[in-house]
């Protein structure tokens, strides 16, 4: 069996208001219980710790942080943002998020694990350097990419996102670098309306931002043609020494958020996948992060998923089938200028 090292604590349910909000603890309220209970001895449950500013500062401006205490104590939760609360104890669940990822990271380098999976809420990829949006207050996947380059000294880091959403804030932090590949496949014309396939990078970061929007109604067959793709070819060819997941479950078939039409047992077949490269390219460092997923029912059902792919002895490879509809997507794609698929 797969060591997999997992966190679960309570404090996640610290940012909260009262008012209805997509992003709330219910999404994590009944998911921790079921995982316990579930898992009961297979896992090894981590405890997080709050990542410390200096920390934080590689990936966010210290007036950006300034700015979150300030309004943290304001009367109107969403002074800040229309969508990203802020509430007296938001920075210090954000902090946890983020540290919580750190955690992970130092156990898969030290060996005592070989994947992670990283339950946190507030989730992170929309956090820009200077500014928090999209339910997101710190860039957990970011900092952690950060944290790996200078206390690992990593200098190729592969960062797959499959949230609905485009990780905008991901994709800004490492824009101009080329020791991070960026790779996303997100729904064409969601929030926060960015991610088209000309935002390829910047200076020496020219190539390593892959952005791949996919139109609404694709499912499990055009997402498993990308991301085979994506690791068959630019994994392959870029040679991670870890790869790390921006893990959104929002583009699930029953979420109300998004239109595309994964099914729960995708989320197994894409972690499947995402192991099995792992453990070819890099020493199978794996670690999953938590983004979106809104839907407490099926976000339940898709974790379960994941974590029964994380925990399974080595299968059979997941076959890759043609999808003519998402091949569409990869003819003309700008990536080609830099890659060969």
């Amino acid at each position: 069996m797969n060591k997999l090292g997992i966190i679960l604590d309570d404090r996640y349910f610290d940012h909260q208001i009262e008012a209805a909000s997509h992003e709330s603890p219910n999404r994590l309220r009944e998911l921790f219980p079921a995982v316990r209970k579930r898992y009961n001895g297979d896992l090894r449950i981590i405890t997080p710790h709050e990542a410390n500013t200096e920390t934080i500062e590689k990936v966010h401006s210290n007036f950006y942080l300034s700015q979150i205490r300030e309004h943290a104590l304001k009367s109107n939760p969403f002074s800040y943002d229309q969508d990203t609360y802020l509430m007296q104890q938001s920075l210090a669940t954000a902090q946890l998020a983020a540290g919580g990822c750190l955690e992970i990271a130092d156990q898969i380098m030290n060996g005592e694990i070989d994947h992670g999976f990283a339950l946190i809420r507030p989730p992170g990829h929309h956090a820009e350097p200077g500014r928090g949006m999209g339910f997101c207050i710190l860039n957990n996947i970011a900092i952690t990419a950060k944290y790996l380059q200078t206390h690992y000294n990593l200098s190729r880091i592969l960062i797959i996102d499959f949230d609905v959403h485009h990780g905008n804030g991901t994709q800004e932090v490492f824009y101009d670098t080329n020791q991070v590949l960026f790779v996303s496949i997100h729904q064409k014309n969601l929030f926060p309306f960015s991610g088209a396939p000309e935002e390829i990078g910047n200076e020496q970061g020219r190539g390593y931002n892959i952005n791949i929007p996919v139109h609404s109604q694709f499912g499990d067959a055009e997402y498993t043609y990308l991301l085979g793709k994506t690791l068959q070819g630019l994994a392959v060819q870029f040679m991670p020494q870890i790869i790390l997941v921006s893990a959104g479950y929002d583009g699930h078939v029953e979420e109300s958020i998004s239109a595309t039409t994964l099914s729960t047992q995708w989320y197994h077949t894409a972690t499947t996948m995402l192991k099995q490269a792992a453990k070819d390219i890099c020493d199978s460092r794996l670690l999953f992060v938590l983004e979106g997923g809104y839907n407490p029912i099926s976000l339940e059902k898709s974790v379960l998923k994941t974590i029964d792919s994380m925990l399974e002895p080595e299968t059979k490879r997941v076959g890759v089938l043609h999808s003519a509809r998402a091949a569409q997507l990869l003819i003309n794609h700008p990536l080609h200028d830099f890659w060969t698929l």
